[in-house]
């Protein structure tokens, strides 16, 4: 919380993402340990600053170093990053999203953004509240076992696919036409022995079990490190583009900070990457990683 000379308070909340320390994330963040590093070496350098805008001073602060050259966890610089455009935002009287289209070049659009629902583990029950309310992108599923989600062959998941198309269509209505968006955990290259080919039959299968819905497949495999997992994707979208199979490949895994996500970008590693916020520090990184994808189309 920043106190403002005019009496507001500005605020940022110090959070990390549910798998904290895997997939090359920061480790797991504990407020009780990190308050004092906020009080006794951030706060120093807060003090009586001046807010004359967001992206400077958010940019400072995400790049700041430690006394033994580490970078400040995730979590910190995500919390303090938001209490700026808080900041900034109350400074100019204006809103958040318009600073940063101002700071940012971009055009504020009157448009509802599409939401992703998630299931969790009740993944039957739970898609149905989604199709009855008309989420646009559902529903993400939780398949992180071979044996009892995907299928030791990927049956589970295939009939999973048809009935979930099936329920749009009675729940939702002809008119009714969600993305679907399921997160593999890497266990389809497990199920594959990560055979790219083998891979890529599947998800041809897969898309015709989803027909006419497009469905996205995300992080159908997970090679251990970051170089491992650009080029494998990169080539499983290669292979699927050659055999016009058109199923969407989202990263994740391995595609945390904005250095990662212009890396698989440029590797064309994926069709999407999933810009998980707390993953990437400071949100001033958050926005140029938004960016950046749609810079290269």
């Amino acid at each position: 919380m920043l106190l403002l000379e005019d009496g507001s308070v500005a605020y940022g909340d110090c959070a990390a993402v549910q798998y904290s320390g895997a997939g090359g994330r920061d480790p797991l963040f504990i407020a009780e340990e990190f308050i004092p590093v906020l009080e006794q070496e951030i706060l120093p350098r807060l003090k009586d600053r001046e807010i004359t805008g967001f992206r400077q001073l958010a940019e400072e602060f995400d790049r700041l170093r430690r006394t033994d050259g580490d970078q400040y966890h995730t979590a910190i610089r995500y919390g303090i990053t938001q209490a700026l455009l808080d900041a900034a935002a109350k400074a100019s009287r204006h809103s958040m999203a318009e600073v940063i289209a101002r700071e940012y070049n971009c055009n504020l659009e009157n448009k509802r953004v599409p939401l992703f629902t998630q299931t969790g583990d009740e993944r039957y029950t739970n898609a149905d509240k989604t199709i009855i309310k008309r989420a646009d992108v559902l529903p993400h599923g939780l398949i992180n076992n071979v044996a009892e989600k995907l299928g030791n062959r990927g049956e589970k998941l295939l009939e999973y696919v048809s009935w979930l198309k099936e329920r749009a269509h009675r729940l939702g209505g002809e008119d009714y036409r969600p993305v679907l968006h399921i997160d593999v955990y890497g266990t389809i290259g497990q199920a594959f022995d990560e055979d790219l080919y083998r891979m890529a039959d599947y998800l041809a299968g897969i898309e015709q079990a989803a027909s006419p819905l497009q469905i996205r497949i995300e992080g159908p495999t997970d090679r251990g490190s970051k170089p491992a997992q650009i080029e494998a994707l990169a080539e499983l979208c290669g292979i699927l583009k050659k055999r016009a199979v058109n199923v969407e490949i989202v990263a994740d895994e391995w595609c945390n900070t904005l250095e990662d996500i212009r890396e698989f970008v440029d590797a064309g590693a994926g069709h999407m990457v999933q810009i998980k916020t707390p993953d990437l520090g400071g949100i001033n990184n958050t926005i140029e990683a938004v960016l950046t994808p749609k810079g290269a189309g």
